[in-house]
């Protein structure tokens, strides 16, 4: 674990550091902010429910799993991911509620609408990703995502879902938390809400959950660890790249791929 951390600490320090929090200083600039992120809000549920197939039975008929802990691990996050509560007790996964509050803000969901739409319909991830509105940023981190799904190795999955991810979100989102109180107080209710539950969940219980998982798919093996590790560092690039992306378009660059 050690190694793990000497090499995803700088590139986690650089997220943290990144300058697009400075950038969020108006109502405008977080609408767009959320229109790329979105994305991200997304396919994390998509990493999420990779890892609830490989790990556990969601197949009729049921056959036990190959590790009652990690099924017992992934089935503990599904559930508070999948089917959480938003302010009001309401359930609702998190995307939904990011969604909603995206919408509260006025910002522009016919995109990510769009291409959830088009998934409902049959098209593909990487056809409906082929929509010219998706953000270029969004569109290059799905497809990363899905590369890392696609490659079907639950310890590299569950590597971009914790390094990538769980462990890193709550970092990320106390930055944009304090901009936020500072900027908006009193303005944005359910994205505060969404943003606190992250730092309360992710930085918390499904954090150390989602470590034990890692631990439990790598085990001793030194190969497993080190492509696990190698997936946390380019997933967390991924995230510096969408970062990137997000602040040029804030800058007055394109935030379109057209």
């Amino acid at each position: 674990m050690e190694v793990l951390e000497a090499r995803l600490n700088p590139l986690r320090q650089e997220l943290i550091d990144h300058s697009v929090y400075n950038h969020i200083n108006s109502l405008e600039a977080l609408q767009l902010f959320t229109q790329s992120h979105v994305f991200a809000v997304w396919d994390f549920m998509s990493l999420l429910k990779a890892l609830q197939r490989q790990l556990t039975c969601v197949q009729v008929p049921w056959l036990p799993a190959a590790s009652g802990s990690t099924a017992y691990l992934i089935n503990e996050i599904v559930t508070g991911e999948e089917s959480d509560v938003d302010q009001h007790g309401v359930r609702m996964s998190h995307y939904e509620l990011y969604l909603r509050a995206m919408k509260e803000l006025r910002a522009d969901t016919s995109v990510i609408e769009q291409f959830v739409a088009d998934l409902r319909a049959g098209q593909s991830v990487r056809e409906a990703l082929e929509n010219a509105d998706i953000p270029a940023g969004a569109k290059a981190f799905v497809s990363y995502t899905f590369s890392v799904i696609e490659r079907n190795r639950p310890h590299e999955i569950a590597a971009a879902f914790t390094y990538g991810r769980e462990d890193l979100i709550p970092e990320l989102f106390i930055e944009l938390v304090r901009n936020l109180n500072a900027r908006f107080p009193n303005q944005l209710d359910t994205f505060h809400y969404y943003l606190e539950r992250h730092i309360e969940v992710d930085g918390g219980h499904h954090g150390h959950l989602a470590e034990e998982m890692v631990r439990e798919l790598c085990g001793n093996d030194a190969q497993k660890w080190e492509e696990t590790i190698s997936t946390a560092e380019e997933s967390i690039r991924q995230r510096i790249y969408l970062w990137n992306s997000i602040t040029s378009c804030l800058n007055g660059g394109a935030l379109v791929n057209s």
